[in-house]
């Protein structure tokens, strides 16, 4: 009897724990788990993550969590969970962040902890909207040199056109001007690597660079290009008022904190951050208004009013002329808005209460703009490409439409959003200005594979294009 007793405790004590843990796990979102170990959920989520998300909001409701290769991501889909997401103090960006730059930049953690908000505070500043329409003129002269180079006519894949545009522009323009490569063959050699690099982010931001051999090769020829480099990036001033360009201030800033060896990586982050995006919304906008013949219309109609008959002069751009060609920056914010990020996330540091549901410290809490700007209830007809539902944003003001998050939201946005904006409306202007252009092919699907970035375009997209006389 004097053993039974003791057991009887222990039997009893394992039993109300038990009873306890249950009912703390019924208290978290529900969990898609998978049946492998560490890798949960990993295989079905990876085989196509967009639809998945989708499914699994259908399936379980507004939020629920997915337990993938040792993870748990905490999906938010409606206002309550949209709301703890952008205001509580109880999620970091931060330390969201933090591992995948440093699978993709290998910028230790400490470094990215004392840099990061110096930097973005830097950026906000030289990026900011007193600041960008600075760089119109200089985005205007480096987009006409490389349209020169188009020649008279043409067809090319529009990714490939794209690309062909705006790597040497924005290189040109945030790093100095001279560094993208002149030679054909070391263009070529710099695109297929920033591609693969590009390309692969996705992966290399979560999984060992020893399983990525290509990407990882790709990496080390960027960062050796960049360091290789670093010092006529940060001796090279503007000709005309001497001012820094965005990455010699960054590059300032790391060198004032003795990071000096960090240099590159950095640079590789911005490279990666100013190309990978700006290209698909590019690619999309160009797309989609020529799928749309009556906007196409309009805004030649738009761009013959401001600057003359199409194609006629070598024109200049002007902040008081992109405002007089709203459709065109419409056009570009419902691209992004139809092709957004798969994913965003924040790291719950302290349990947060959504709904009936507490979601753990240690969970990431994300939230997927694609599937938010299609819902029906903030962005009516969502599938629809309609640009002229930018008329009820305060784009004066700078402010975009309610549960638009294509940039993320509160202190963390993304600080170069202004400039890929102004980058993109340039490129569009001069394109359909010196160019009658038609698309051979249907407009292609969106990426199902894609999470991080603006969505790439799934096949070939080919564009015929002609300088107007």
């Amino acid at each position: 009897m004097e053993l039974i007793y003791p057991a009887g405790i222990i039997i009893l004590g394992c039993v109300a724990l038990l009873l306890f843990l249950q009912w703390k796990n019924l208290s978290r979102p529900p969990c898609i788990r998978g049946w492998i170990p560490w890798f949960g959920a990993g295989f079905e989520i990876g085989k196509a993550p967009l639809e998945f998300i989708e499914k699994a909001r259908i399936k379980y409701g507004p939020i629920f969590t997915v337990f993938a290769v040792g993870k748990r991501m905490t999906f938010v889909t409606e206002e309550e969970g949209i709301n703890v997401f952008l205001k509580s103090k109880e999620v970091n960006f931060k330390l969201a962040v933090q591992s995948p730059i440093y699978h993709t930049a290998s910028i230790p953690n400490n470094v990215f902890f004392t840099m990061h908000e110096k930097l973005h505070t830097m950026m906000k500043g030289k990026l900011g909207t007193s600041n960008v329409y600075r760089l119109t003129g200089q985005l205007t002269e480096e987009l006409h040199e490389q349209l020169e180079n188009l020649g008279l006519h043409g067809t090319m894949d529009l990714s490939n056109l794209v690309r062909h545009l705006l790597y040497p522009v924005t290189v040109n323009v945030l790093f100095k001007k001279g560094l993208f490569p002149t030679n054909a063959k070391k263009i070529s050699e710099f695109r297929q690597h920033f591609q693969v690099y590009d390309e692969g982010f996705e992966h290399g931001s979560q999984m060992p660079e020893c399983l990525l051999r290509n990407w990882s090769k790709s990496k080390t020829w960027l960062l050796a290009l960049l360091e290789k480099n670093m010092p006529d990036i940060k001796a090279c001033k503007s000709a005309k008022d001497h001012s820094m360009t965005v990455v010699q201030a960054m590059m300032n800033i790391i060198e004032m904190e003795k990071n000096e060896q960090n240099q590159p990586n950095y640079g590789l982050l911005l490279l990666w951050a100013a190309l990978s995006n700006a290209v698909p919304v590019t690619f999309w906008t160009i797309a989609f208004v020529l799928s749309h013949p009556n906007i196409y219309r309009t805004i030649m109609e738009d761009i013959s009013s401001v600057f003359g008959a199409a194609g006629k002069d070598k024109i200049k751009v002007s902040e008081d002329d992109l405002k007089k060609l709203l459709l065109i920056k419409w056009c570009v914010l419902e691209s992004i808005r139809l092709r957004a990020p798969g994913i965003i996330a924040r790291k719950v540091v302290k349990p947060v209460k959504i709904l009936n549901y507490t979601v753990p410290s240690g969970d990431l809490l994300v939230l997927s703009p694609f599937w938010l700007h299609r819902n029906a209830k903030h962005f009516p007809e969502p599938e629809s490409f309609k640009p002229e539902r930018w008329e009820k944003a305060d784009l004066e003001k700078h402010a975009f439409l309610d549960y638009f998050m294509a940039f993320g939201r509160g202190r963390y946005q993304c600080p170069g959003r202004w400039f890929a904006l102004l980058e993109i409306q340039i490129c569009v202007i001069l394109i359909f200005y010196y160019y009658d252009c038609s698309l051979l092919d249907p407009l292609p699907k969106h990426s199902p594979l894609h999470l991080v970035g603006v969505q790439q375009p799934e096949g070939q997209c080919r564009i015929e294009f002609k300088r107007r006389k």
